[in-house]
């Protein structure tokens, strides 16, 4: 099967999320099942021609009534021969840093030409290349548009029989856009109305993926549901609901080639559910990186997240009103925080690591303490407003660090809950989303780590051994490519 998957970014040349990371593993996980897939993308700033091949002759682009002309690069995913990657080279709406906007919450002005060239760009790259794909598959409102352009203006000849799928990572992302930038999409006015493209007179990029895909999934079988009501749909639930049929659900994988604590060379000791009693050396290790009595009795709460309101960083963190400060003086536990994000938030996070002895952040990302907190977390706190899949939840029962998690999306999917009777679950899981909640949710957590220590070295093995492979999320997405190709 020829699948080609469109997306503003993929790992490792260009990533500001869980996007990029989710549709190079999808990719290689497919490739490795034998299926010919390929990547096609933006050449960021930042991605060096210098390791890529051009493809000889530029390329001419038509965006609506404007031709573009462009370049296109090439190189195998790393690790991965056979799995090309494709990138569209044009100086004037790719030649800068940021993918979407700088700073990275904003969204450039000309992002409906930078993603029409983009999903234009894709078909037009088919035919130089000679390679038409059975299935197109579109990730997120950057690259929904593609989804129209194959119903509406490509359905013909060498792409007569081409499917399309649509992957919500995160709805709350829309791309919504003045109507003025509509020339530039290469279609008829006529798809300009509220049950098509139109969105109270503004461009809807995800919307009109949303209508136009054969087939739509998002990244947990729970956010499925979830985005089919109006709670947490952004508007887009009655669209959802009337194309339930055509909504799947599909989990994440976890690239255990990078998260593997049998494995992983950014950790103090590697260790395996056989030699768990090593992870106290990671304990050791980030008590003492993050300036904190080394004590391995005393339960450490990791925390690695982007400072945001989806994630429940108010609840957790907002002067006088959050639950940290109270848990820190309340309990004999340790608080390690890594993220970056909302300024209010980095400056208490500040303050809190200045005026308490058991509570350490690190304002920004570093990947080596990302997987230190990990590895040597005895807990880990993701209290999210709604979390489509989450992957560190899923991390952390690979490294036996047991996820403290709101009831939503893909955290529901995948950690089990505590019941302190018998001592089964892998986990922690909290309701409401109050500063009250995650108190007592986190005080219900402490109770089991010094009353039930047997309970919690049993949870422990028990999330070690979970599977989360890309293996098995890539057999269910081809089990939708070829219900469409039937």
């Amino acid at each position: 099967m020829r699948i080609l998957m469109i997306s503003a970014e993929a790992a490792p040349f260009a990533k500001t999320g869980g996007l990029a990371d989710a549709v190079s593993a999808l990719s290689i996980a497919l490739h490795k099942l034998g299926h010919d897939v390929c990547i096609v993308m933006p050449r960021y700033y930042k991605i060096n021609r210098e390791n890529l091949t051009q493809l000889p002759g530029p390329m001419c682009v038509h965006c609506g009534y404007r031709e573009e002309w462009t370049a296109v690069y090439t190189t195998d995913m790393p690790g991965e021969k056979g799995l090309p990657v494709y990138f569209i080279d044009h100086e004037g709406c790719y030649g800068r840093d940021g993918v979407y906007g700088v700073p990275a919450d904003t969204d450039f002005k000309d992002n409906p030409t930078r993603f029409s060239l983009l999903c234009n760009g894709a078909f037009q790259l088919c035919r130089k290349i000679g390679w038409y794909p059975d299935i197109i598959h579109a990730h997120d409102w950057s690259a929904a548009l593609s989804t129209v352009l194959l119903r509406f203006n490509e359905r013909h000849d060498n792409f007569a029989n081409t499917k399309s799928v649509f992957t919500i990572h995160n709805l709350g992302y829309q791309g919504v856009y003045n109507k003025h930038n509509y020339s530039i999409l290469s279609l008829d006015w006529n798809h300009f109305y509220s049950s098509g493209l139109e969105d109270y007179d503004q461009i809807n990029f995800l919307k009109s993926g949303l209508i136009s895909a054969d087939a739509l999934t998002t990244v947990s079988p729970t956010y499925a549901r979830e985005i089919q009501t109006p709670e947490n749909g952004f508007r887009m639930d009655g669209i959802l609901r009337a194309r339930s049929n055509d909504l799947y659900g599909i989990l994440n994988g976890v690239d255990t080639d990078v998260w593997n604590p049998s494995k992983d060379t950014l950790i103090a000791k590697t260790y395996t559910a056989k030699t768990i009693k090593n992870k106290v050396e990671n304990k050791k290790a980030l008590q003492e990186r993050m300036g904190l009595e080394v004590n391995p009795d005393i339960p450490v709460i990791g925390v690695v997240t982007r400072l945001a309101d989806q994630k429940g960083v108010a609840d957790m963190f907002a002067p006088t009103y959050g639950c940290a400060y109270k848990l820190c003086a309340d309990m004999r536990l340790q608080f390690v925080v890594l993220g970056s994000g909302e300024k209010w938030c980095e400056d208490e996070l500040r303050v809190l690591s200045n005026n308490l002895p058991n509570f350490s952040a690190y304002i920004g990302y570093d990947e080596s303490l990302s997987h230190l907190i990990e590895a040597g977390s005895d807990f880990f706190l993701m209290p999210s407003k709604y979390e489509p899949c989450g992957l560190n939840q899923m991390y952390s029962l690979l490294y036996g660090t047991l996820p403290i998690v709101r009831r939503t999306g893909g955290l529901a999917d995948t950690v089990q809950n505590y019941n302190q009777e018998t001592g089964e679950g892998t986990g922690f899981i909290l309701d409401n989303l109050t500063p009250s909640s995650i108190y007592d949710t986190v005080g219900w957590a402490m109770y089991a780590w010094y009353n039930k220590p047997e309970h919690i070295a049993n949870m422990r093995l028990r999330g070690m051994k979970q599977h989360f492979g890309w293996d098995v999320s890539a057999k269910k997405y081809l089990e939708i490519y070829e219900k469409l190709l039937k």
